[in-house]
């Protein structure tokens, strides 16, 4: 199965390169129709919730323009904080997605972890796990086109029957983001494709959980996020992306501190080099795996090493990096498109 190229879109709007908030959702709207054109498989819209850059709150909403403006490109989310959701709500926001799009819709989910988005809202981050658990096997079963009746701790539903139904059979493709190794094991038994973030190690936990539960890996997918910015020259290509990258890897370690949710992770944000330091040394890890930044070919070669070391069938380009001005995005996506996608399509 060839590798399938996506790009991720977090509509984020950072203070140091602010514009107006209806010229980022105009010019990232088009962006992702370009993208349709210029090749790409998939569009990967992401949510947070009161983050002062915007980023994302509601990711049906884009997903719906993004199926007006598309015809041919698959648009998923990577990925809905469910716990924070009414499953019901996202049945059907996700059956009428597939419907305007006429059955391209990915509905991609997972626990969340800012404490934030939680205890503000009153929500006990406690009980992510459960209610992740109760929300997909709801939402499995209203977008199979069940009637059903439903008693848990955080949900209940009596007879209930989503319509108009999703056009994909038996439903859309649901997946699963994960870090944590239970939360790894909950996706394989849940029998959800995998969206990751990380090392190989975490696919290869996944798949032999997919095993352990009686199911052949092969007839899963997963989708690896992984930051990406080309230009013609490395320096160039560090020079556009080191401001955007630090920014998002700064934030990313406060709110991982905040959660606490494993050891080491009130260090977060020790070590992250300066912008500065990252042009000079012309490298930066994010989430254990160096970010994609230099010419068409040093891009090239990282994804060739990711593929050896891991199973991935999806690369999430996380090139709409924080701030970065359109005219960087666009040259990247173009050069990306031209000069890197069809190595791995041969």
């Amino acid at each position: 199965m060839n590798l399938r190229f996506g790009l991720l879109w977090p509509f984020r709007n950072p203070e140091f390169n602010r514009v107006e908030w209806s010229d980022l959702y105009r010019t990232h709207l088009d962006l992702i129709a370009e993208s349709e054109a210029m090749g790409y498989d998939n569009a990967w819209l992401t949510e947070h919730h009161f983050v002062d850059d915007g980023y994302s709150p509601s990711l049906c909403t884009i997903a719906g323009a993004v199926a007006a403006r598309t015809t041919r490109i698959r648009i998923g989310t990577f990925l809905i904080l469910l716990p924070l959701q009414n499953p019901i709500r996202i049945a059907e926001d996700s059956a009428t997605v597939d419907l305007i799009s006429n059955g391209r819709f990915d509905l991609g989910v997972g626990l969340g972890y800012r404490r934030k988005e939680f205890e503000d809202q009153g929500i006990d981050h406690t009980t992510r796990g459960a209610r992740l658990r109760e929300g997909v096997e709801i939402m499995q079963r209203l977008l199979s086109g069940e009637s059903v009746s439903y008693e848990g701790k955080y949900n209940y539903l009596k007879d209930i029957k989503i319509v108009p139904p999703c056009v994909q059979r038996p439903h859309v493709p649901i997946w699963i983001g994960a870090l944590a190794p239970k939360a790894i094991e909950r996706a394989a038994k849940m029998g959800c494709h995998f969206q990751v973030v990380g090392p190989p190690a975490l696919v290869e936990h996944y798949d032999a959980c997919l095993e352990a539960a009686g199911r052949n890996p092969q007839e899963y997918m997963t989708a690896q996020l992984r930051w990406v910015h080309v230009a013609p020259s490395r320096e160039q290509a560090w020079e556009n992306a080191a401001k955007p990258l630090h920014y998002t890897a700064s934030k990313y370690a406060e709110w991982f501190a905040e959660a606490a949710d494993k050891p080491g992770d009130e260090k977060a944000a020790e070590g992250i080099p300066s912008v500065d330091e990252i042009i000079r040394k012309q490298e930066f890890d994010v989430f254990g795996e160096p970010a994609l930044v230099g010419t068409p070919a040093d891009v090239r070669e990282m994804i060739a090493d990711y593929r050896k070391r891991g199973r991935v069938t999806h690369l999430v380009c996380g090139m709409a990096l924080s701030g970065l001005a359109p005219n960087h995005i666009r040259n990247s996506m173009e050069m990306f498109a031209k000069d890197v996608i069809p190595h791995f399509r041969r």
